[in-house]
């Protein structure tokens, strides 16, 4: 599966990283890398605990728009 994240950086160092498609999956990280890993993990383990409670993946709609 594929899904698109959130990137920032934070003022006082690091990465917090969030999947707008997967309500309260976040993760950090103090580099990138650190923080694209915690989220795979964080991902994982969200979808697993979906997948144990007999829950589908939230309907989230997407969009873009340009200002």
């Amino acid at each position: 599966m594929r899904f698109k994240i959130v990137l920032e950086p934070q003022e006082e160092g690091g990465y917090t990283v969030y999947v707008p498609s997967l309500p309260g999956c976040v993760s950090q990280g103090e580099t990138t890398q650190e923080a694209m890993a915690n989220i795979k993990e964080a991902i994982e383990l969200y979808l697993e605990s979906l997948a144990e409670r007999g829950l589908s993946l939230p309907q989230v709609e997407e969009r873009e728009v340009a200002v």
